[in-house]
């Protein structure tokens, strides 16, 4: 019932059609392993001069940014025959200099160092130092509240996703010399991508290093939590030639909705990587052989994993065009040559491209430069062996769920269910506009939705989609028609 009111009042009504927005599905990860990572730093403060005799630098005790926050007051005190005296509240370290029996001032700065390390509390904060010796030491002049700077954290922490943004130089933290910084660089050569890294310890034992990776891609699960990008090509070059670190990535690429793509080891034959196809699904790619680049470190050209310059492509590929176009035939740079030669000709069915293609492994050819060729995951299930499908579906299915946080617990009313189906139908007319997808659909199965379910909560709605497949192969049909001759005869 209403209550009384002499008045006007607005009511604000929450129903409506929802607009779902896309999710990025341009997102690497990469799980890697440098020992020449760069380490926290800690933060520090140098006040004075040591020319002068009254220097003192403090550093913080743990390194990190934290360190930052620690800020030092040196004060005087009117009172006399005081000793030093250092206090500690939160951040704050506050040093009181001592006075004789007149009230000056006699506390050097040798003497503050002395007593600050007799204050356990102070020293948990930062540690202090001097290069002045005793019998040079001056007083220090009174500061008020100077802070610590250039603590930094570790650029990238162990086993914790970490963002490298479009350009290789926020992976610089990794070391600059470093494999994994040279993967980043190939990545970037391809697209400025959005790279999540998760980074492994270093072992010298090579089992111990394999799970070391495995546990750094299992941690690429976490990204959405922590960076707030969920990564749908995770890689691990250098290990995914491995099946163990091959499977691990393919469960990661399930638990994200990505794809993955392995690559094979350096020494691989191609009839390996034909082999190797069996083991996985609709969300692996295997690619063979590796590729080769030129290293400005080693003066030399090296192998270069697929997947890196894979990843990047993909990338560049959702990103100019969407994720719908294959990014088979579509150049890669910075590449020099294939560490194995593949024979390809674009109308004989025979050559070693054309076989890897047949059996779902994506290899690279030189035509008019050095191109990704294959389009094909190592499903058995049709309806997903193409990339691109599996791709788009991931994109809808995901978009759709994650823009219905706010039709979870809302009362089941008809309005309830046209809001949410309005919702998903003005998506699929989107995506059909902006051409990812020839068409799609929502609906209400109403035998499917009965009053018993619904009693329970649950609510079923259902959609469906076409996807546009790529042009795979071409098929010219030729003949040799002799009427054309007739022109011949009448235009004499």
């Amino acid at each position: 019932m209403a209550r009384f009111l002499h008045g006007a009042e607005v009511i604000e009504v929450n129903d409506g059609v929802r607009s779902i927005s896309t999710v990025k599905m341009a997102v690497i990860g990469i799980a890697v392993q440098s020992a020449m990572a760069a380490g926290a730093v800690a933060a520090t403060l140098t006040l004075g001069s040591s020319a002068l005799g009254d220097d003192l630098t403090f550093t913080a005790k743990a390194a990190g940014q934290d360190g930052n926050k620690i800020n030092i007051t040196i004060a005087e005190t009117t009172e006399v025959s005081q000793d030093i005296v250092v206090a500690v509240t939160g951040d704050a370290i506050t040093i009181t200099l001592g006075t004789d029996a007149q009230g000056d001032t006699i506390s050097k700065v040798t003497d503050i160092v002395t007593a600050y390390e007799g204050v356990p509390e102070a020293m948990a904060k930062a540690l202090i130092s001097t290069s002045t010796e005793a019998a040079k030491a001056e007083i220090p002049s009174a500061i008020n509240k100077q802070f610590l700077a250039s603590g930094a954290n570790e650029p990238f922490p162990l086993y914790k996703p970490t963002l490298v943004l479009g350009n290789e130089r926020y992976a610089e933290g990794l070391g600059v010399t470093s494999q994994a910084y040279k993967y980043i660089k190939q990545i970037m050569e391809q697209y400025g991508a959005v790279v999540v890294v998760v980074r492994a310890e270093t072992s010298a034992d090579e089992a111990t290093q394999k799970s070391n990776i495995i546990k750094a891609i299992d941690a690429l699960k976490d990204s959405k939590s922590e960076v707030g990008y969920t990564p749908r090509i995770p890689i691990a070059p250098g290990y995914s030639h491995d099946d163990a670190v091959g499977k691990a990535l393919e469960s990661a690429a399930v638990k994200l909705r990505g794809v993955t793509y392995l690559d094979m080891d350096v020494a691989a034959t191609f009839t390996d990587a034909m082999k190797r196809v069996k083991s996985y699904n609709d969300r692996v790619e295997i690619m063979w052989p590796q590729d080769v680049v030129f290293d400005t470190d080693l003066n030399t050209n090296v192998p270069m994993p697929k997947s890196v310059s894979a990843a990047g492509l993909r990338v560049r590929i959702d990103e100019e065009r969407g994720v719908h176009v294959s990014k088979s035939n579509k150049d890669i740079y910075n590449v020099v040559a294939t560490n194995q030669q593949v024979e390809f000709s674009l109308n004989d069915a025979s050559t070693l491209a054309n076989i890897l293609n047949e059996n779902r492994v994506s290899t690279t050819i030189r035509e008019g430069g050095f191109r990704h060729w294959g389009n094909r995951t190592c499903a058995i299930d049709q309806k997903w062996t193409f990339e691109t499908t599996r791709r788009v579906a991931d994109m809808i299915n995901d978009s759709i769920e994650r823009a219905h946080m706010w039709a979870v617990d809302e009362p089941g009313t008809t309005q309830y269910m046209q809001d949410v189906l309005g919702g998903i139908n003005a998506y699929l007319r989107q995506l059909k506009n902006e051409g990812v997808i020839p068409g799609g659909s929502a609906w209400l199965d109403k035998e499917l939705n009965t009053p018993e379910l619904m009693a329970q909560g649950i609510y079923y709605f259902d959609f469906d989609f076409g996807v546009y497949y790529p042009a795979e192969h071409l098929i010219f049909r030729s003949r040799l028609n002799n009427g054309y001759l007739e022109e011949v005869i009448e235009n004499v």
